[in-house]
C-alpha cells in the first residue's frame, strides 16, 4: 500500500509508505494523503468479517491499508490494547431509536467522544513505529474540543513524543476544556488560541509549512488531516453495517455530525470499498458550508457562529481537500489551484460537474440551535435516551432523509459524544442534567494548565522550540 498526496503534481508513483504517512501527518506540497488504490472488500470478505470482536475486526481493516508496516500478529495485539480500555463490550454498540433509527454510540473510549475510536489506535501505532526508527515526534494538532481531549490522552507520558493541541480560547464547552487542560504531563501542552478554529487549523498548516521548523522538531499531526485517523474510522461503519445485515447484502443509510468532514469521508471510503451503504447523509448546525455546497454548488466561506455544538463551529473542513482531489479526477494540479482561490477569494471555484457528483455523494441538512434543543426533547421523551448537542444534529438530520426518502433501508445516526459532556445543553432541552461517568467524574476539581497565546504563528512556533524535549532531524520533511 503506497499513498500519494492530493496535490500531486503528475500520474508517476506514489512513493509514500503508511509510515511516512502516519509520522508526517501533512504532506511535504502541503497536501492531504490518500491511497493510491483503495482496497476493495467484496460480499464474501464482508461475510468473513462478521461476528469478529470489534478489535479483531480493526486489525483485519486496518491491515489493508498498513501493509509492509505491521504484520498481523502486532496489528492484533495494538487494535486489542487500544479497544480492551473501552466501557463497552462491543466497544461502539448500535442503540434502536424507533423502527428505522439507531444510534451508534461512539462515546464509551476514555473521553467520551468518537474520536477516542481512532486515536486510542493512533498513539500505539505511533510508538510502534516510533520505536523501531529510534525517533522522537512533535505532534502539534488543531481541535474544536474532543480531538484534543482524545489525542492528549492516547499520547500522553510516551516517551517519543511531545504533544500540542490548539483550540479556540473560549469556544468549547467546559468539560471539553478541561480534558485538555487537566492532563498532567510532561510531554502534554493545551494552547487556547485567542481566534476560531479554523485559526487553529491555519497556524497548524502554516507551522507545517515552515520546512525548518518542521525538520528541527519532526512535526507530526493526529487531526484528521493523518490518513491514519480516517482509516481507523472506517472500522466502526464496516462494524455497525456487519451487524445490520451488510454480510448478506443489505443496504444501511448513515447521518453524520460534520464539521471538519474527517467523520464522513471515512464513511464514503467505507463504501467505496464496498460496504453496501445506501446514504451518507452530512448534518450541519448554522456554520452551514458543507450543507449550502450541496444544496447549491457554492462553497464560500462566512464568520464562524458560535453553537450548542462547538465541535461543528468550523467553516472551512480540511479534509473536504480529500472529496475534491476524487471530484477533480485526482489531478493534484486542479485541487492545489481551486483550493489557492478559495483562501484568496474566500469561494470555492464553480465546478458543476464536480458537484453533481458530489449530490449523488451525499445528502445534507442544516440543523440550528432551536432545532438541536427539540430534537434532544424529543429523542428523551420518545425514547428515553440522552443525546448531546451534536448527536442531536445526527438524528434531525437522520429524520429529515427518513422523511424525504421512500425506501426502508435503516439510518444509523452517529452518536459522537456522551451527553455529559455538553451538560448545560441537555439539561436546557429536557430538564435533567446527564450523569458524569467515572473518567470525568472529579474533572471539576482536576488543576488546569493552560497556555493562552495570540493568533500568531510565530507565537506557537516559539512555544514549540521552547517546550519540545528533543528533536531529532533525521527524517526530514517526508
Amino acid at each position: 500500500m503506497r499513498y500519494l498526496s492530493t496535490r500531486s503534481a503528475g500520474p508517476g508513483p506514489a512513493t509514500h509508505s503508511f509510515e511516512d504517512v502516519l509520522l508526517a501527518g501533512l504532506a511535504p506540497d502541503g497536501g492531504l494523503f490518500v491511497p493510491e488504490t483503495l482496497p476493495t472488500l467484496d460480499p464474501a470478505a464482508l461475510r468473513g468479517f462478521g461476528g469478529l470482536p470489534y478489535a479483531e475486526l480493526a486489525a483485519r481493516i486496518m491491515g489493508l491499508f498498513t501493509a509492509g508496516a505491521f504484520d498481523a500478529a502486532e496489528l492484533r495485539r495494538l487494535t486489542g490494547a487500544a479497544y480492551g480500555i473501552f466501557g463497552h463490550a462491543a466497544v461502539a454498540p448500535l442503540v434502536q431509536l424507533d423502527e428505522r433509527l439507531l444510534l451508534l454510540e461512539l462515546f464509551h473510549g476514555p473521553t467520551l467522544a468518537f474520536k477516542d475510536l481512532a486515536l486510542q489506535l493512533v498513539g500505539r501505532l505511533f510508538d510502534a513505529v516510533l520505536a523501531r526508527r529510534h525517533e522522537h515526534v512533535t505532534i502539534i494538532g488543531a481541535t474544536s474540543g474532543d480531538t484534543g481531549a482524545a489525542a492528549l490522552a492516547a499520547c500522553r507520558d510516551r516517551a517519543a513524543l511531545d504533544i500540542v493541541m490548539l483550540y479556540p480560547h473560549g469556544r468549547i464547552s467546559e468539560v471539553q476544556r478541561r480534558q485538555m487542560t487537566t492532563v498532567d504531563a510532561a510531554n502534554a501542552h493545551a494552547i487556547a488560541i485567542e481566534g476560531t478554529f479554523d485559526d487553529c487549523q491555519d497556524i497548524v498548516k502554516a507551522l507545517f509549512g515552515d520546512r525548518t521548523l518542521r525538520q528541527e522538531l519532526n512535526l507530526s499531526a493526529v487531526n484528521s488531516i493523518n490518513f491514519a485517523r480516517v482509516a481507523a474510522q472506517i472500522v466502526y461503519y464496516i462494524s455497525a453495517g456487519l451487524a445490520l445485515g451488510a454480510g448478506s447484502g443489505r443496504a444501511v443509510s448513515f447521518s453524520v455530525p460534520t464539521g471538519n468532514f474527517g467523520n464522513v469521508y471515512a464513511g464514503h471510503l467505507a463504501r467505496a470499498m464496498g460496504l453496501p451503504i445506501e446514504r451518507l447523509v452530512i448534518g450541519t448546525n448554522a456554520n452551514d458550508i458543507l450543507a449550502r455546497y450541496l444544496v447549491s454548488g457554492n462553497m464560500s466561506i462566512a464568520p464562524v457562529v458560535p453553537s450548542l455544538s462547538p465541535s461543528m463551529d468550523i467553516q472551512v473542513a480540511s479534509n473536504f481537500e480529500r472529496l475534491l482531489f476524487e471530484l477533480k479526477g485526482r489531478n493534484g494540479t486542479a485541487v492545489a489551484n481551486d483550493l489557492s482561490a478559495f483562501r484568496e477569494r474566500g469561494m470555492l471555484p464553480a465546478d458543476d460537474q464536480g458537484w453533481r457528483r458530489a449530490r449523488q455523494l451525499f445528502a445534507a441538512y442544516r440543523v440550528d440551535d432551536a432545532m438541536t434543543l427539540q430534537t434532544i426533547a424529543d429523542t428523551y421523551r420518545c425514547s428515553g435516551v440522552l443525546i448531546d448537542p451534536h448527536t442531536a444534529i445526527a438524528v434531525a438530520a437522520a429524520r429529515a432523509e427518513i422523511g424525504n426518502e421512500e425506501t426502508a433501508t435503516p439510518v444509523v445516526a452517529l452518536a459522537t459524544a456522551h451527553p455529559a459532556k455538553f451538560p448545560d445543553a441537555v439539561a436546557r432541552a429536557t430538564g435533567i442534567r446527564p450523569p458524569v461517568p467515572e473518567p470525568v467524574a472529579d474533572i471539576m476539581e482536576r488543576r488546569e494548565s493552560v497556555t493562552i497565546l495570540p493568533n500568531d504563528v510565530a507565537a506557537v512556533g516559539r512555544f514549540l522550540r521552547t517546550h519540545a524535549r528533543r528533536a531529532q532531524p533525521n527524517r526530514g520533511a517526508a
